[in-house]
């Protein structure tokens, strides 16, 4: 907890204008890792960057993975490696509209 609140004495949310994900959004529907950008501040707030870094690792890193997405891209490369090497292995044909072609319409 910091000594002097300047923002809250101000009466001004720089909190609200730093972040990436709570900014103003249209339609008032929050972004997509707003929560856990929220959580990490959280823990964040008011314990120094030093302890910030050790403390709320956990929530840094899932903010991380939902800003990126590297282990949700790493996990679906894995998955299609694994489709084709069935395909190449005949044991897996992939469905008529997996195909790449158009369908004939009625």
């Amino acid at each position: 907890m910091p000594f002097f609140d300047v923002q809250k004495k101000l009466g001004v949310d720089l909190d609200h204008w730093m972040t990436i994900q709570s900014a103003e959004q249209p339609h008032r529907i929050p972004a997509r890792c707003h929560a856990f950008e929220k959580e990490w501040i959280e823990c964040a707030h008011g314990i120094g960057s030093i302890r910030a870094e050790k403390e709320c690792k956990i929530e840094f890193e899932d903010f991380r993975e939902c800003l990126l997405r590297q282990k949700t891209m790493k996990r679906l490369n894995a998955i299609k490696r694994q489709r084709d090497k069935l395909i190449k292995e005949g044991k897996y044909t992939p469905p008529p509209h997996h195909s790449g072609q158009e369908d004939l319409r009625p």
